[in-house]
């Protein structure tokens, strides 16, 4: 007679779920590696305070007020200046292409005007796209180049107001003047939406088949593994268009995002990354055995390209090995893209390596999916 309860039936019962956990190696992955994941992106790879930004020095001029200005800017950690004595024409294309986060531009007259006591000027133009990544860098300005031409100057360090006296630090917010978070945002959401909706519609594009009992119909078909994917992958880029339209039409209707770029070069850009994002989908989908499998692996790769490509934290923040691990991320690149037309009115030059990564990804998914979908026919 059966009892109410049974420890034998429930050891019984434990010992055949942990052992369909071992079996479940995704499922199992996900429990120790999400977690380790998390703690290691959080921990080590974000920071909301970038250091060493990247800037370009503007000077016609080697005089030891430029340098001590230069040196004292640098002894913050803020600035790493890796363009010195440029053209005013070579750092504007140093920033419009992101290369640079600020530009620095001491005028020749500058030595001659401070010992005059003709208060002088310096100008530093701040990449202000994503305005988090350089308000910290932005309010040391004053009082660190003041107090460094006082030094310079063998005075004593005086008040912040007669140090602001001394030297006029003209800062220029280029591209979001305003410092509006909405226009660093809008733009990089629509990468993060196509990039959660392809990959996961088409991570189940194989799978499905599979569950359902329909992939030996499909595996029958006088059909090549190119067709196949194509089949399965074209019908979601009309979907990734309808996306787009409705993201572009609400970040300038409701956000009033400008757009100052070429709209054809930018619908170009992300015809190339939806496309990579499908046949990452469908790679995927070559990989998993179930539709939640397919599921639980689109999501180690949502985790880190959230984190490490930019939209939600400073690039430019993260250690080293955290900026190397998000260069291999398509969405990384798409948003230098879309901000830099956007925002910036970047042309094709400005762009063009960055298209350059995104048409690699394609040619990189595409080979893998044909490669496993072979695999999956033995």
């Amino acid at each position: 007679m059966n009892t109410v309860f049974s420890f034998a039936r429930l050891g019984a019962l434990l010992m055949k779920e942990f052992i369909q956990m071992r079996r479940d190696r995704i499922t199992f992955a996900m429990m120790l590696g999400v977690p380790l994941m998390q703690l290691l992106l959080f921990g080590y790879a974000i920071n909301s305070d970038p250091k060493s930004l990247p800037a370009a020095l503007v000077a016609t001029s080697n005089d030891h007020y430029t340098r001590a200005i230069v040196s004292a800017l640098q002894m913050t950690d803020y600035y790493r200046f890796d363009h010195v004595a440029v053209s005013a024409e070579e750092a504007e294309k140093l920033m419009a292409n992101g290369t640079v986060a600020f530009v620095v531009t001491i005028p020749s007259d500058f030595a001659r005007r401070v010992e005059r006591g003709d208060n002088p000027q310096i100008l530093i133009e701040a990449d202000a796209t994503d305005p988090s990544a350089s308000s910290g860098a932005v309010s040391t300005l004053g009082t660190v180049a003041s107090q460094a031409l006082l030094r310079e100057q063998g005075m004593q360090q005086a008040a912040a107001e007669a140090a602001k006296s001394q030297l006029q630090v003209v800062v220029h917010r280029r591209y979001n003047p305003e410092g509006i978070s909405q226009y660093n945002i809008v733009p990089g959401l629509l990468g993060v939406i196509l990039q959660m909706t392809m990959v996961m519609m088409t991570s189940i594009a194989l799978t499905r088949e599979t569950e359902r009992g329909t992939m030996e119909n499909l595996l029958a078909m006088p059909a090549s593994p190119l067709e196949i994917m194509m089949g399965k992958v074209l019908p979601y880029l009309v979907v990734g268009a309808v996306q787009v339209a409705v993201v572009l039409v609400a970040a300038k209707g409701l956000f009033a995002v400008p757009f100052t770029g070429s709209l054809s070069l930018l619908l170009s850009a992300i015809l190339i990354f939806v496309l990579a994002l499908v046949l990452l989908g469908y790679t995927i989908s070559t990989m998993a055995r179930t539709q939640m499998q397919a599921l639980q692996l689109t999501f180690f790769f949502f985790l880190p390209s959230i984190l490490l490509s930019g939209f939600m934290f400073p690039y430019r923040g993260m250690p080293g090995w955290a900026q190397i691990f998000g260069e291999i991320l398509p969405l990384t690149h798409f948003l230098r893209i879309i901000r830099a037309v956007m925002l910036k009115g970047a042309e094709f030059s400005a762009v063009a390596v960055e298209i350059g990564w995104l048409v690699l990804f394609v040619a990189l998914f595409a080979g893998l999916a044909l490669l496993r979908f072979r695999r999956t026919l033995d």
